[in-house]
């Protein structure tokens, strides 16, 4: 008798298949159902990363996967755990010494990109040789009043590395969760709409409300060689390839991904009077006929 399929396959391909803008509570409620293989699932699906205060140094960290261990969140500041845990997980102390440098370098890398938000970066050895890391960014953009948008930008970058003599090979894989959210809630002046109340909704001069909300995650990987002079060389390499790869992302998100949406919406419902651009066309070619002649 054949065998079903893996449940957290099944799991996966629904997530893909959900909107983005729940990923949390949707990865919750797969929990729930199925508690079993929420380690499984909890280390295969990006969600967006959530902001904690280090209580022994009072600085925001990042929270994901990574950093967990069982409920409680290792900090990269004070490398202790909220709620604290005895046997917790945590690097070397050699490697320690290169994530507190590394967590340094990436604060400021996102001082000078992002003008805000929150980074992180831990690292732990892997089983056969060379070690692994992340380093996490975002920013989230808070409204101050129902009209204005809102939004976040969460980077998880994942790599690793194996030392080969003087050089070192990097594996670096990208994600990229990304959530804008526009909303317009226009209306007339409230003072003719309190002196009337009878009149219907768009006699006195309401405009029908709209949000518009775009999300979604975008993931790339590349592989490189560089040179290793010391073991602050790790830093170095893997912030050009970091810098490199948002910058191309970036570039995706703003020309493909936003440009496509844009085209398809003028498609759908063009922004000028049709009959307009009609006679526009029909003029254009008239004056083309009179100049051949």
């Amino acid at each position: 008798m054949a065998e079903g399929p893996d449940p957290v396959d099944s799991m996966l391909d629904l997530m893909r298949r959900l909107p983005p803008t729940n990923v949390e509570q949707n990865v919750n409620a797969l929990i729930q159902i199925c508690p079993d293989y929420a380690d499984d699932l909890l280390g295969s699906v990006d969600q967006p990363l959530k902001v904690k205060t280090d209580r022994a140094t009072g600085k925001d960290y990042l929270a994901c996967d990574y950093n967990r261990d069982g409920d409680s969140y290792r900090s990269p500041w004070s490398n202790e755990y909220d709620p604290p845990i005895d046997d917790g997980t945590a690097p070397t102390p050699k490697l320690r010494k290169l994530e507190i440098a590394a967590n340094e370098a990436f604060d400021t890398y996102r001082e000078l990109y992002y003008e805000g938000g929150v980074s992180s970066v831990y690292l732990w050895d892997l089983e056969d040789g060379g070690f692994a890391g992340v380093v996490l960014l975002k920013k989230a953009m808070t409204p101050t009043s129902p009209d204005e948008p809102s939004g976040s930008w969460d980077s998880i970058h994942v790599f690793e590395t194996v030392e080969r003599g003087r050089q070192a090979h990097y594996k670096l894989t990208s994600t990229v969760m990304l959530e804008l959210v526009t909303k317009q809630n226009n209306k007339a002046d409230e003072t003719s709409v309190l002196h009337e109340p009878e009149k219907k909704a768009s006699e006195q001069g309401w405009k029908s409300s709209g949000e518009i909300t775009l999300s979604g995650s975008m993931t790339r990987q590349t592989e490189q060689d560089w040179p290793v002079h010391e073991p602050t060389s790790h830093i170095t390499n893997t912030g050009k390839m970091i810098e490199e790869m948002e910058m191309k992302m970036r570039n995706l998100l703003q020309e493909v991904y936003f440009g496509k949406t844009r085209d398809i919406v003028y498609d759908l419902r063009s922004m000028d009077d049709l009959d307009k651009a009609r006679r526009q066309r029909e003029l254009q070619k008239e004056l083309v006929g009179f100049i051949k002649r």
